[in-house]
């Protein structure tokens, strides 16, 4: 394209239809180095000739006419012509040489018939060789008006928001976020804590400002604020109670020991002369003792804690040879007013007196034991770290409830034989196999013969698809028996398919209705524990879960006396091989099935002990600290290990000096444990050891299975 700068802008383009051309066009050196010249962006100068202010497009021919490959549209100069255009005078114009580029498409050309665009190009043009061709038109004009309706639209939302400083605008976005964070503050347990924590030091901090208040608390009436901070009441009553205890005792030994020193520096005229020296050593005395006392008692932290901040007033601050005892009551006056504001707002204020975080360390503890049901387990390390844990904390919260006071629906002696209980449940769980597949070699040769087996049905009680006849789908547990297993399948002998086929049929359908009845009975004792302990309807289970412990429990005995007796009907068949050296996957069965039976006599213990909670069904009461004294100096409440941080590294040493303590008295006082471990290492030996084929075969193992080890 090329164009010249013109002042006769209202000349119209000329249109002009080529022609069609049949067949290749021949390709010539002289002709594509003319081409490859053209494909170049340049710019030229035109000559004021007869071409001037001529301005031309081509167009394709009709529709109806054939086209070759090479037939184009050609948009030619824009120069403006000294002649009229062929449309003005309604005569047919005349024709181009026609051009095998292609630079202007027919949308482009309904634009150039649709819009007043200016084909102005500023003398440059670009050719490619007929392959998009380059057009320099100058811009058409714009409505700045639609324009910025259009791009309004474009905008993200955050540019349509008002001005931040609009009166209109602000106002309901600050009432609407008042109300939002009043909402969080009094319906979540964070909140509500931060709300009380907050209000006690609020109000400390406010009656120091009263000028009457600030005179009468003395010269240091800010200790209030400090005692406030230290024991805020953002905490069960019991431990509120407990740190006001603590907080208190703490302060007046600090306070005594340094009234002390005090009247030892002051007693004669000698010490009088070195009273800075005797004081700095009744302080590295009484801070050496504490830091010792908090290093090996965890308990005696917010003792430890206020006690150091008592000597240190005491001692430090305004000391002079004449000594104001008025400064004693200065900070033992505010710190008390101090603790019984902030234990007057944790009893007033959302009292929690320690029955609720006990009811949520059940309720997690029942989710994570019926996960452990679940057949298969995707993800079986991380099931089991979960169980580790639910394990753990259910001893950190029976052990919060006994430490301080507490007023529940629990007696402190029925939370100790549940949390066993529960916990006998976890280790019978952490030994299920749940990430075997259950007869899914068997279902993989049925699926080889569309679902059937040719010769004989697939096994009793079960339908060609593996589904157990007669057992009604739940979505609770499911045996794995119609997936396929990931591994591949081991090649079996007839026999060993024959033992396969004959454990399976007998032990699938008791195998599954025991592991949905353990799993209903969990969900009844979960509901139960947590009715009674009144948060069922702020943290669950929902109420289509039944009540119904002693329907459960008697449902669940009836599914383990029936596996009993298919599994005594299988020991006694004859089809069953004697030994199991050359079936390893019958072994796995075993493997698979015999920890889900002893899992379900922990559980049914556990529906007994429930029952019988349920029956008594205790009302609020208040219980004192029942924790054993010894150990209780070892341990600290939830909130102080949160204040505190760093307990876990305390509690690790603690606990494993109380291994090796048991471990020792065991070793020195039960010596016929060593039969024992011999026994059950003989044991276990020979079953390995038959179940391999290598009995006899190795002395290495019969000298290790001879080695007592504890």
């Amino acid at each position: 394209m090329a164009s010249s700068k013109d002042n006769n802008d209202d000349v119209p383009p000329q249109l002009h239809a080529t022609s069609p051309s049949f067949g290749p066009r021949r390709q010539t050196p002289d002709s594509r180095e003319h081409e490859h010249q053209e494909g170049r962006l340049h710019r030229r100068r035109l000559s004021r000739s007869a071409t001037k202010n001529a301005r031309h497009v081509r167009l394709n021919p009709p529709a109806g006419e054939p086209r070759s490959s090479a037939s184009s549209i050609y948009m030619g100069s824009y120069n403006r012509s000294p002649r009229q255009s062929r449309s003005r005078l309604g005569t047919p114009s005349s024709s181009a040489p026609g051009s095998p580029r292609t630079s202007v498409s027919h949308s482009h050309l309904s634009l150039l018939q649709d819009l007043d665009i200016d084909l102005e190009t500023y003398g440059v043009e670009e050719l490619r060789d007929g392959f998009f061709d380059g057009a320099f038109l100058r811009p058409r004009k714009i409505d700045h008006e639609d324009l910025m309706q259009h791009a309004e639209f474009a905008l993200p939302l955050a540019f349509k928001k008002k001005h931040p400083l609009s009166v209109k605008h602000f106002l309901p976005k600050q009432w609407h976020d008042i109300k939002g964070v009043i909402r969080t503050v009094t319906t979540t347990r964070a909140g509500i804590k931060l709300m009380k924590s907050f209000s006690a030091i609020f109000i400390a901090y406010t009656l120091c400002l009263v000028p009457s208040i600030r005179v009468w608390l003395g010269r240091y009436s800010y200790i209030m604020v400090l005692s406030a901070i230290i024991n805020h009441p953002g905490r069960t009553i019991g431990a509120q109670l407990d740190g006001t205890f603590l907080t208190i005792l703490g302060s007046a030994t600090g306070l005594g020991w340094g009234a002390l020193a005090l009247w030892v520096s002051d007693s004669t005229a000698v010490a009088k002369r070195g009273y800075g020296g005797i004081l700095a050593t009744f302080l590295l005395l009484f801070m050496g003792t504490i830091a010792a006392l908090r290093t090996y008692y965890i308990r005696m932290y917010q003792y430890v804690l206020c006690a150091g901040i008592a000597i240190s007033y005491t001692c430090l601050a305004d000391t002079s040879e004449t000594i104001p005892w008025r400064k004693l009551f200065s900070y033992g006056i505010p710190w008390l007013f101090g603790q019984a504001l902030c234990f007057l707002i944790c009893c007033a204020v959302f009292p929690d007196a320690g029955a609720r975080p006990l009811a949520v360390s059940l309720h997690d503890a029942f989710a994570v034991m019926q996960e452990g049901l679940v057949v298969p387990q995707s993800e079986n390390m991380t099931l089991h770290r979960r169980l580790d844990l639910t394990f753990v904390t259910l001893s950190q919260a029976h052990r919060d409830l006994l430490l301080d006071v507490s007023i529940t629906r629990f007696q402190p002696s029925d939370v100790t034989t549940l949390r066993n209980l529960m916990q006998a449940v976890i280790r019978s769980f952490l030994s299920l196999r749940m990430e075997h597949q259950l007869f899914d070699d068997i279902e993989g040769k049925f699926e080889e013969h569309g679902g059937e087996n040719p010769d004989q049905k697939p096994y009793p009680g079960v339908n060609g698809n593996g589904d157990v006849a007669g057992l009604p789908k739940s979505e609770d547990v499911v045996v794995d028996i119609d997936t396929r297993s990931k591994r591949p399948a081991l090649p079996r002998r007839d026999s060993e398919e024959r033992a396969v086929r004959l454990v399976a049929s007998k032990l699938a359908e008791p195998t599954s209705k025991l592991l949905s009845s353990m799993k209903s009975s969990l969900s009844s004792c979960d509901a139960v524990l947590l009715g009674m302990s009144g948060y069922r309807k702020y943290l669950g289970p929902p109420d289509s879960i039944s009540t119904d412990v002693v329907g459960a429990l008697t449902k669940l005995r009836k599914t383990m006396i029936k596996y009993d007796q298919e599994e005594d009907s299988l020991m006694n068949n004859p089809a069953l091989p004697p030994t199991y050296s050359d079936h390893p996957e019958v072994v796995e069965l075993f493997l698979f099935v015999h920890p889900i039976r002893q899992a379900a006599s922990p559980v049914e213990a556990l529906l007994v002990k429930v029952m019988e909670m349920q029956q008594r069904h205790r009302g609020w009461r208040l219980y004192l600290p029942s924790y054993p004294f010894a150990k209780a100096l070892q341990r600290t409440n939830a909130q102080v290990r949160h204040d505190r941080g760093g307990v876990t590294a305390g509690y690790y040493f603690h606990s494993q000096s109380q291994l090796a303590r048991t471990s020792m008295l065991i070793h020195s006082s039960f010596f016929p444990l060593v039969h024992y471990c011999t026994t059950w290492r003989i044991i276990s030996a020979h079953f390995l050891l038959n179940m391999s084929g290598n009995y006899g075969k190795s002395t290495f193992s019969k000298q290790v299975m001879l080695t007592p080890r504890f």
